[in-house]
């Protein structure tokens, strides 16, 4: 991030992912305009200058059942932000999930979808906003690719939030998908320092925001027993999923690796969020 003092404004600033990066701006003594979605017609009406604008508004685990304020969410309020925003730059979160039927999953790779199939109408409109941002033919809208993201606050929706829910609630853990599957998760930590530095002076339109690496399902269960003394078993004929690593070339080279480690970050997840399940950082905040 460029020294000095720079405005933010956070849309989605309730969520899990915004409210972090509210808590970490204005720790770091920056300007920040917490955007609710209550609060988004008057932010868009208001035409005052914004700053930098991170996106962070979208859906997750209920897309399937409320598939029109999806399309809302990731494509019509990008499309409103774009055309009625004044800024000085606009970042757009996406996810890696848009690389689920693709050959690689570096930033370039031709995305195929099938739009009959439910599940893929959260990549499509994650796609469709990207290609608005890309469209534009303004160098500081950004894109960032972000993979499963983990934190205190994480929510229940996503698969690590849903696991470590259930292991607080019952102490015990069933997995629905194979020992081997896998998958990339990065820390809210590595978030939170990398999205104003993309936004303010990322030389590219399009990063993707990884560890690079996967871990299993297997050495998420052995953790859980080791650390937290939950009982974990997996569900018979679980499938097993396993995601390609996220090439994250293009964000090492311009601002280093994450230095996320999920195995590493367990311990210190679990008794956190054992004695306060809710972090201050992702209360909804008031615009």
């Amino acid at each position: 991030m460029t020294a000095g003092r720079s405005t933010f404004t956070i849309l989605g600033a309730g969520g899990f992912i915004g409210g972090a990066l509210v808590a970490w701006l204005e720790s770091h003594d920056q300007v920040v305009h917490a955007v609710t979605r209550a609060a988004l017609p008057a932010l868009l009406t208001g035409r005052r200058q914004a700053g930098h604008v991170i996106d962070c508004v979208g859906l997750t685990g209920d897309f399937r059942a409320r598939p029109l304020d999806t399309a809302e969410a990731h494509v019509g309020l990008v499309a409103r932000c774009l055309g009625e925003l004044r800024f000085e730059s606009f970042l757009l979160l996406s996810s890696t999930r848009v690389y689920a039927r693709a050959s690689a999953t570096h930033e370039d790779v031709a995305l195929p979808a099938v739009p009959a199939d439910p599940s893929d109408l959260y990549n499509v409109t994650k796609l469709a906003g990207e290609s608005l941002c890309l469209a534009d033919p303004r160098c500081t809208i950004r894109v960032v690719r972000l993979s499963d993201v983990y934190g205190i606050g994480m929510p229940a929706e996503t698969f690590l939030g849903q696991v470590l829910h259930e292991g607080r609630e019952t102490g015990g853990v069933v997995f629905h998908e194979g020992p081997a599957s896998t998958q990339d998760y990065v820390s809210t930590t590595a978030v939170v320092r990398l999205l104003p530095a993309i936004a303010t002076t990322g030389r590219q339109r399009i990063y993707n925001v990884a560890t690079g690496g996967n871990t299993s399902h297997a050495a998420i269960a052995y953790c859980l027993r080791d650390i937290a003394g939950w009982h974990t078993r997996f569900a018979p004929d679980a499938p097993t999923v396993r995601h390609r690593p996220i090439d994250t070339a293009r964000l090492d080279a311009e601002f280093g690796p994450t230095a996320s480690n999920l195995a590493a970050d367990l311990p210190i997840l679990l008794a956190l969020a054992q004695a306060n399940p809710y972090s201050p950082s992702t209360k909804p905040m008031a615009a």
